[in-house]
């Protein structure tokens, strides 16, 4: 039976609990899919793949938010990054792992992907809150969006309060700064 990328980050999930992710191989998870490697470079060439794979999650479930439920654009980019956080929320501590990995001296190549990676978060943020600004009001309105995000991303992922309450507050204030620079438009 052939296995897809879904069933993978699933099991891989599974394995780096235990292993953590720097101890994930490949292999294992072939063997504990009952597949060949072979079977399993079909779908995934390399681990990082999987750590992508998660992340699209996250950006899944933002897309799937309802944000009808939002009367403005802050609201709107508020449920969006809660809903991305939230997906994620599940293996906060695996996600961790998964960034320092990417992070590593000799991963060069991994770190360019995830400043494109947030570029294209922050492109969907923007176009899910319905924020239209041109010319450098829009560089302005993405840089601190850019900032915005990673800032509320990099806490929640040391964030031990409860339903990672702590975030969504720093959510709600980095929201809250950014209207008060005008670029919530």
């Amino acid at each position: 039976m052939p296995v897809d990328k879904q069933q993978l980050v699933d099991r891989a999930l599974q394995l780096a609990e235990q292993t953590g992710w720097e101890g994930l191989q490949l292999t294992a998870l072939a063997n504990s899919l009952n597949i060949d490697v072979a079977e399993l470079a079909k779908v995934v060439t390399q681990k990082d793949e999987l750590a992508d794979a998660w992340f699209d999650r996250a950006d899944q479930a933002m897309f799937n938010t309802e944000l009808a439920g939002g009367s403005n654009a802050a609201e709107k980019l508020e449920l969006a990054i809660r809903s991305w956080l939230n997906a994620l929320a599940p293996y906060q501590q695996l996600t961790r792992q998964m960034l320092y990995y990417k992070l590593e001296p000799g991963h060069v190549h991994l770190q360019a992907a995830a400043l494109l990676r947030i570029s294209r978060t922050v492109q969907w943020l923007r176009e899910l809150a319905g924020l239209q600004a041109s010319g450098s009001k829009r560089i302005a309105q993405e840089l601190a969006l850019s900032a915005l995000f990673t800032t509320v991303f990099i806490g929640w992922l040391y964030d031990t309060s409860p339903e990672q309450t702590s975030s969504l507050k720093r959510l709600k204030a980095a929201i809250a700064t950014f209207i008060n620079l005008g670029l919530c438009r």
